[in-house]
C-alpha cells in the first residue's frame, strides 16, 4: 500500500473540486468575522416540518417495536402510501411491492440505482446544467458522461439523437429532472410522450427525477412521466418528502416505475442500510395519506418569495425569468460582471452584498453564466437582499478591473 499522500482513491479522482466550497468557504469566513449574510445558497427549506407530520413521528417513536431494524424497501404502509399519492396526483396505478421503494431521500436512491445498473465504461446522458448526483451518481459507479441540453425542448431531443448516433459505447440511461433544479425548466407531457419513445427505440433507461413536483405556481402541474403509456417498460421516477412536506433533514424519498429496475435497487439497497428509523416512515406514510393544506401553503409561500425575489431584483436592474416551479431562481449574470464566471461572481456578491447563492458552475459547465437563487428565506431577508444587492448593481464599480475584498477570498 503506497503512503504518497499525493496519490487519491481511483473513484475520488473522477470527482473535481466541489465548486460550492468556494463560496461556502468564503460565507463562513464572513460570518466569523460578524458580518450578517443572507443565504439563498442551499435549496435547504427553512418551513417547519407541518405538525401533524412531527405528532406522528412522536407518537411511533414512544413505542419501543419501532426502534428495531426496519426494512430496506420501506414499510408496507409507507410504500402503499406512495402508490396512493401517484394515483391521486397523476391517475398512475403502481403496485406497492414490485414498483415502489422507499429511499433516503432521492439522491441516495439515485447514485444507489446508478451503482446497481452501470458497468464500467457505460454512457449515460445528463442534462447539462442538472443536479450534481445526476452526473455524479454514474461517474461514481464507473460511467462516462455525455451532456446534452437541458431544456425540454426541440434541442434536447436532437441532441439525443444525435448522441445515440455518435457515442460509443451506444447510451445506457438517460436523467431527466422537471421541475428542474438548477434550471426551473417545466416539462408537459407531450415531452415526456417523446422522451419515453426514444428511449424505447433505443434501448435505454430513463430516470426521472421528480422532487420538485408539487412546487409549481401557475397553470401548468408538472406530470409524471409514469402518465405515458408503456413508460414503466423503461422508466423509473424519483421523488422526495423533502421540499412538498418541508421534511428536508428527515431523509425520505421514493423510487417508483420499472419493476426491474426497482428490483435491481431493492437488492442493492438490501446489502447497504436498513431503511429508514421506523417512526420517520410512519410520520411519512401520515404524511402522504393526511390533509392536503399543507402543500398548498408551501406553495403559495414559495409562489409569494419568488414574486418578492424577482420583481424587486428586476427593478433593481437584474434581468432575469421568473420561475413557473422549483424553488430557485436561475438567474443570468448581469452582462457587466459576466466576465468574471459564476465562481468569482458569487463571490463578489456574498462580499459586496452579502447575498450567498450558488455559482452556476457547480452544476456543469453551461452553468457558468448563472447563478441559482434559492427561496429559504422570508419575505422580510428577501426584501433586504434585494436592497443590498440593488446597492451593488447601481455602484458602478468596473469589478473586471479591480481585485475581491479580502472577505471573500478562499
Amino acid at each position: 500500500m503506497s503512503s504518497d499522500s499525493s496519490g487519491e482513491f481511483h473513484r475520488i479522482r473522477r470527482l473535481p473540486p466541489y465548486v460550492f466550497a468556494e463560496v461556502n468557504s468564503a460565507k463562513a469566513k464572513a460570518r466569523a468575522a460578524g458580518e450578517d449574510i443572507i443565504d439563498l445558497g442551499m435549496g435547504n427549506p427553512d418551513s417547519a416540518t407541518p405538525p401533524h407530520i412531527v405528532a406522528a413521528m412522536v407518537k411511533a417513536v414512544q413505542d419501543p417495536k419501532t426502534h428495531r431494524y426496519s426494512s430496506s424497501q420501506g414499510i408496507p404502509g409507507l410504500r402503499k402510501a406512495l402508490a396512493g399519492y401517484y394515483e391521486r396526483r397523476f391517475g398512475v396505478t403502481l403496485d406497492p411491492d414490485k414498483e415502489v421503494i422507499a429511499t433516503l431521500g432521492s439522491k441516495e436512491g439515485l447514485a444507489n440505482l446508478a451503482s446497481a445498473i452501470t458497468s464500467p465504461g457505460d454512457t449515460i446522458l445528463v442534462p447539462n446544467p442538472s443536479y450534481p448526483i445526476h452526473q455524479f451518481g454514474f461517474i461514481i459507479a464507473g460511467a462516462g458522461v455525455r451532456s446534452v441540453p437541458a431544456s425540454p425542448d426541440e434541442t434536447m431531443l436532437r441532441a439525443l439523437d444525435q448522441a445515440v448516433r455518435h457515442s460509443v459505447p451506444k447510451p445506457t440511461a438517460l436523467i431527466v429532472n422537471f421541475p428542474s433544479n438548477p434550471t426551473a425548466y417545466l416539462a408537459d407531457l407531450d415531452f415526456y410522450r417523446e422522451i419515453v419513445a426514444f428511449a424505447k427505440k433505443h434501448d435505454i433507461w430513463v430516470m426521472s427525477d421528480l422532487a420538485y413536483a408539487e412546487i409549481y405556481f401557475g397553470d401548468k402541474i408538472p406530470p409524471s412521466i409514469l402518465q405515458v403509456p408503456g413508460a414503466r417498460d423503461i422508466a423509473v421516477e424519483f421523488t422526495s418528502m423533502s421540499k412538498t412536506y418541508s421534511m428536508p433533514g428527515w431523509r425520505m424519498g421514493f423510487a417508483a416505475g420499472n419493476a426491474r429496475l426497482i428490483n435491481a435497487l431493492t437488492r442493492m439497497k438490501s446489502y447497504l442500510d436498513y431503511g429508514a428509523f421506523t417512526p420517520i416512515q410512519v410520520a411519512a406514510t401520515a404524511a402522504l395519506n393526511g390533509p392536503q393544506d399543507c402543500v398548498d401553503d408551501m406553495r403559495n409561500l414559495y409562489r409569494e418569495r419568488r414574486d418578492v425575489l424577482i420583481k424587486g431584483l428586476v427593478s433593481a436592474g437584474w434581468d432575469m425569468p421568473s420561475p413557473e416551479g422549483s424553488m430557485f431562481a436561475w438567474a443570468p449574470i448581469p452582462p457587466k460582471y459576466a466576465s468574471l464566471g459564476s465562481v468569482e461572481f458569487s463571490k463578489l456578491l456574498l462580499a459586496r452584498a452579502k447575498v450567498a447563492v450558488a455559482p452556476g458552475l457547480g452544476f456543469g459547465e453551461y452553468g457558468d453564466g448563472f447563478v441559482r437563487i434559492a427561496l429559504v428565506e422570508n419575505t422580510h431577508r428577501l426584501r433586504q437582499a434585494v436592497r443590498n444587492i440593488r446597492g451593488f448593481l447601481q455602484a458602478g464599480s468596473n469589478v473586471a478591473e479591480e481585485s475581491v475584498p479580502e472577505t471573500a477570498a478562499v
